[in-house]
């Protein structure tokens, strides 16, 4: 019962903040990313609650997203690869078509100062999408995304997110799958690579810099660490890889500097 008022409080929350249409996108994307989870934990025998989704209307999302709670010990890599996986993977697909659909549908308009529209950074997903249906933008405009195409900007920037090679993020699994203990070395790297994002590039990463050295250094080891992933799985990481380089924007919110808001504020 709790569950399912927390998801008609999250679709109430992202209408609010986008309509009907981008609560529907959003809310579609975010199931198929935990319910990819929540199928790959039960093929293992693994024991994992249905989602939990998190409204947040004061949020540019209007939901801090959705989680599933997973009891037991994982068994093996193979299994930690799996479900690392699934999610990312079903969220990145099921955006796609909202990408793309929401891009047909969205509008070409000229830019002007305090129109009060969000700007957006754009992954290299939405470049592409971009290029292909529009071309080349004319100085001084932009796109005024349609709602389906909002959600799937926000869909991709949830795959990124969780497809950080860190601690128990998704991320975190396939590349603790991979290289084990070993893993910590990819960890800090992914860290000190954030930092100096969030120093030289976009401020708005550092409170997620501040949580990544809190909790991102440790993985628990799945019971069997001995039997290593097969190829296949490798070469999935690879693909896992260029998704989140289509998915990830190192400025989502480029007007919106912590800094500078800081100074305003004083």
């Amino acid at each position: 019962m709790f569950k399912f008022i927390l998801f008609v409080l999250t679709i109430i929350s992202t209408t609010l903040v986008g309509g009907p249409q981008y609560s529907f996108a959003i809310m579609t994307i975010l199931l198929a990313h935990e319910m990819g989870h929540y199928f790959m934990s039960r093929r293992y025998g693994i024991p994992a609650s249905l989602p939990y989704f998190i409204p947040f209307p004061l949020s540019p999302f209007g939901t801090f997203g959705a989680i599933i709670k997973m009891r037991g010990i994982i068994i093996n890599k193979k299994a930690l690869f799996d479900i690392g996986v699934a999610g990312p993977i079903m969220s990145f697909f099921v955006s796609l078509p909202f990408i793309i659909i929401g891009m047909k549908l969205s509008k070409v308009q000229r830019m002007m100062e305090d129109q009060g529209f969000i700007r957006l950074g754009d992954p290299y997903l939405f470049k592409i999408v971009q290029k292909f249906i529009y071309g080349e933008l004319p100085p001084n405009y932009d796109i005024v995304l349609h709602p389906f195409g909002y959600a799937g900007w926000v869909g991709l920037f949830v795959t990124a997110l969780n497809l950080l090679p860190v601690g128990q993020l998704d991320g975190g699994h396939v590349v603790y799958a991979i290289f084990g203990p070993k893993s910590r070395i990819v960890y800090l790297a992914t860290t000190i690579f954030m930092l100096f994002l969030s120093i030289f590039y976009n401020p708005g990463w550092i409170a997620l810099v501040i949580l990544l050295i809190i909790f991102g250094m440790r993985h628990p080891e799945p019971y069997d660490m001995e039997t290593e992933i097969d190829g296949k799985r490798k070469l999935l990481a690879l693909l896992i890889l260029f998704i989140f380089i289509l998915s990830f924007t190192p400025s989502p919110f480029p007007e919106f500097n912590v800094l500078r808001e800081l100074k305003k504020s004083l």
